[in-house]
């Protein structure tokens, strides 16, 4: 696990500042003085914490921790930019909202409230994972073998052909929307489901909820607003199905 400081640490003499070459640099001295060594291509996580980061930050990042036989599995933030910077660079990213969680647990975030919803403008590809404490906007696809896990809702304005958990911490009223709904695997709270057995020759935007079942249920996106307040309780199918887990 690789924790870079914070933008500015105060301390007793008064606030320091980090700038991104100093950091750089004193990572290049740890990682020529340290005694480990590792086997190639070991898996390294990186705690960001709420330091801005642009892609070109990542790749001179990347192109150290090469040298030692490193490579950044996920990245750990508090920053919205950071978050899409790592997804653009094609890195699994979690979000969280603070800088202490992340430090302190990099499994998953603790704090019970939600955050802003993370809006991406990329298509995710395969072997990249979202984790977000909030909703999560994809303005592109989710190709198969891509995963987002999100504690809000989950819209997709393209096609969700990966995995999609809406509500990880229990929240089963949270949905899953798509331009194209053919998920290999889709989660509401609880509730687990594969793709759809059926493929339609014309496709609608379509919304994933729980029905009063217990089972998760597919409707037009465009009957959504006229039965918003029935909560998807009287949403028509689509005629398509989940294969229930």
């Amino acid at each position: 696990m690789l924790i870079l400081p914070a933008e500015q640490i105060t301390s007793g003499s008064g606030p320091l500042s980090y700038s991104w070459t100093e950091v750089l640099d004193q990572l290049k001295q740890r990682l020529t003085t340290e005694s480990r060594s590792w086997p190639a291509q070991t898996n390294l996580y990186l705690v960001a914490r709420d330091r801005l980061l642009t892609v070109q930050h990542l790749q001179e990042l990347a192109d150290i921790l090469q040298t030692a036989k490193l490579q950044i599995r996920r990245i750990y933030t508090s920053r919205r930019q950071t978050a899409i910077a790592g997804v653009t660079a094609g890195y699994c990213v979690d979000q969280q909202i603070t800088a202490e969680t992340a430090a302190t647990n990099a499994a998953e975030a603790t704090t019970t409230a939600m955050a802003e919803p993370l809006v991406l403008r990329t298509t995710l590809r395969s072997g990249v994972e979202i984790r977000h404490n909030g909703t999560v906007v994809v303005m592109g696809d989710l190709n198969p073998g891509s995963s987002i896990v999100a504690t809000g809702d989950i819209l997709v304005w393209g096609r969700l052909r990966g995995n999609a958990h809406a509500g990880a911490k229990g929240n089963g009223r949270s949905r899953i929307m798509a331009l194209q709904m053919e998920p290999a695997q889709i989660r509401i709270a609880d509730f687990v489901a594969r793709g759809p057995s059926t493929t339609p020759q014309q496709f609608f935007p379509e919304v994933a909820y729980v029905n009063p079942q217990g089972r998760i249920s597919i409707a037009r996106a465009s009957e959504l607003a006229k039965n918003e307040t029935a909560i998807g309780l009287k949403m028509p199918a689509t005629g398509r199905v989940f294969s229930q887990s």
